[in-house]
């Protein structure tokens, strides 16, 4: 059998900038995110299925590239972004004014530090850790695209790399319309591939 892929990527920028979305902010890409998500799979045509976050900036996408490239796309709910809690929809710039202290303490460790009613992060990871694993049992041997959020990247990303989520969280930047690519191959552990 062959080796099973894996490609993550990030949705594009949404409207209204950068800020804190969360799986209760569902803000559509802006134009700018069309298009960079429309650049970063120009030259890509090879994937048997999408798998998309349910968030618009995500689901949208998702569809308009199976259409184009007639494959399925399926819709996978606990592929949806972290919930920010109290920081959903706003903006690092609101919260470094009103809560200073509360955004140093979460910057330096977030795993400790949630904002008010947010998402336990060891919950969410192993929430997409386990929808990861799940798709790679059932596309065995074929190429897939997951469309999801930069919390969804730096998930697998730790799990793949067996890093603390403290680390993937605190310094690994996942741009707008970023690829991971990763690879399973029969009886051995997941690794990312570096294109």
């Amino acid at each position: 059998m062959s080796d099973t892929l894996i490609d993550i990527m990030r949705h594009g920028e949404p409207q209204g900038g950068r800020r804190y979305r969360g799986s209760s902010v569902d803000d559509p890409l802006s134009d700018k995110g069309w298009q960079q998500m429309r650049d970063a799979v120009a030259d890509t045509e090879c994937w048997d299925h999408i798998i998309s976050s349910p968030l618009s900036r995500c689901q949208a996408f998702a569809n308009e590239l199976a259409a184009k490239l007639n494959i399925a796309c399926s819709t996978e709910e606990q592929l949806k972004e972290i919930g920010f809690g109290a920081w959903e929809g706003r903006t690092s710039d609101d919260i470094q004014e009103n809560e200073s202290e509360a955004l140093a303490a979460f910057l330096r460790d977030p795993v400790q530090n949630r904002p008010q009613g947010a998402e336990p992060l060891h919950d969410f990871a192993e929430r997409v850790w386990n929808v990861y694993q799940r798709l790679a049992d059932k596309h065995q041997g074929q190429h897939i695209l997951i469309v999801a959020h930069a919390g969804v990247v730096r998930a697998i990303t730790s799990k793949i790399l067996g890093m603390a989520l403290n680390d993937v969280y605190s310094h690994l930047r996942v741009e707008y319309a970023a690829i991971a690519h990763s690879k399973i191959s029969l009886g051995k552990s997941p690794m990312l591939v570096l294109k």
